[in-house]
């Protein structure tokens, strides 16, 4: 009986919620009115939008409460209202998700008064019938579980009222999915021109200027040859200097641009070579199709056979090749990683994992430090770059880094093998 109660309350409670909404529900049929006389005089157009927008999050807090009551969510599909107002106002009118949420809220009108009124005509003849039927019969309560019946029956009304129809659905993931490549598409856009400046930006600062002083130095050099051969040398000893320099220069910017040793040895061979000079104790675990195995930074790779089953040639053993696009963000998250733990973590140590899932390369790494990174991102650090540049593959980043550490960055990269 104890039990019974306690349902039947809260089934009232949820009853009640929906007479709350219903209520609600009547107040969105004035603002209704009031909106579509604003908007008959075109003046008020704009209040449009923004009443279709309540009523959404109406409609929204029912899904929650009928979710949270029968344990299974509702989904929601509705096309955004961005973009000029005629074309909100466009797409507020012509959304099957508007239609649908005010079909539900006139029948919310009528079924969340009725079924809470119904509630609280039961609760007495319940409590007689169940109290004589319990404590004199012995027999399990009868009555109050109708009160959790009209309950279901409400999260039973609701849910075939507030789920979208499978075209609907479909509309609102392709309008989300358009969005969210417009946002991966800026996104790279921007990381790109960034990439160009620093680019254009060393080899302004770097190799341009050590070859104009390079220029100077053979200059000069010519001009003394003939009358200060001793001279003449010094300085062409010093312009050998400084094309060593330039070279050096260059390579930098070669390899900020796609780092030759991808090429030369895979993904795995780039990560090791960058943990072992990245100043930590860095572990680098790789895992394929044929297992696992952690080794520290520059230790020998142990392989089986099937690690070698789709290798091309001159693959280091143990290695697994990714498309060049999807390598490169994975060596460039490493390598921020990497960068950002010695200069910022105060970490010692530091690991890097690379998985091989069956539709995607995921990188993880961790280091032991203070934490805090997304303070770091805020004020503009590499994170900002690094998420650009795995958007603009399609791919994930996941950032944990609370006060006190320890920091891991999760990337997961879709890609075809």
């Amino acid at each position: 009986m104890r039990d019974a109660i306690k349902e039947a309350a809260r089934a009232s409670l949820h009853l009640l919620g929906g007479a709350v909404i219903a209520i609600l529900c009547h107040l969105m049929v004035g603002v209704a009115l009031f909106t579509a006389c604003l908007t008959v005089t075109v003046i008020g157009a704009g209040v449009l939008p923004e009443s279709v927008l309540l009523l959404r999050r109406l409609a929204g807090w029912e899904r929650r409460r009928t979710a949270a009551w029968t344990g299974a969510p509702i989904p929601e599909a509705y096309l955004p209202l961005e973009g000029p107002l005629p074309a909100r106002v466009r797409t507020a009118v012509t959304d099957p998700g508007t239609v649908r949420d005010v079909v539900w809220a006139g029948a919310q009108l009528l079924y969340g008064m009725v079924l809470w009124y119904a509630s609280l005509v039961l609760w007495v003849p319940a409590l007689l019938v169940d109290g004589v039927v319990t404590g004199l019969a012995g027999r399990r309560p009868v009555a109050l579980p109708l009160i959790g019946r009209l309950a279901g029956l409400a999260g039973d009304w609701s849910r075939t009222l507030l789920t979208p129809a499978p075209s609907a659905a479909r509309d609102a993931a392709l309008a989300a999915r358009i969005e969210q490549l417009t946002a991966t598409r800026a996104g790279a856009v921007a990381a790109h021109g960034a990439e160009l400046r620093r680019i254009e930006r060393d080899l302004h600062d770097g190799a341009q200027a050590r070859l104009v002083a390079l220029s100077m130095r053979i200059g000069l050099a010519r001009r003394a040859y003939d009358s200060d051969p001793a001279a003449a040398r010094a300085l062409l000893d010093d312009a050998q200097t400084q094309a060593e320099e330039a070279l050096a220069e260059l390579r930098h910017v070669v390899r900020g641009i796609h780092p030759p040793i991808l090429t030369d040895r895979g993904l795995t061979g780039a990560v090791r070579a960058l943990a072992a000079s990245s100043g930590l104790e860095v572990q680098v675990s790789v895992t394929g199709p044929a297992g696992h195995a952690d080794h520290p930074a520059g230790a020998p790779a142990v392989t089986g056979p099937a690690d070698h089953a789709d290798q091309p040639a001159g693959a280091p053993a143990g290695d697994f090749r990714a498309p060049a696009a999807v390598e490169a963000a994975a060596y460039f998250v490493v390598a921020e990683a990497l960068t950002n733990a010695a200069k910022h973590s105060g970490a010692a140590r530091a690991s890097v994992s690379l998985t091989r899932a069956p539709a995607a390369l995921r990188v993880r790494v961790a280091d032991e430090g203070r934490g805090g990174a997304e303070a770091g991102e805020r004020a503009g650090s590499g994170l900002t770059g690094m998420r650009r540049r795995v958007a603009a593959l399609d791919g994930t980043v996941e950032l944990t880094s609370p006060e006190g550490g320890p920091t891991v960055i999760e990337v997961e990269l879709p890609c075809v093998w």
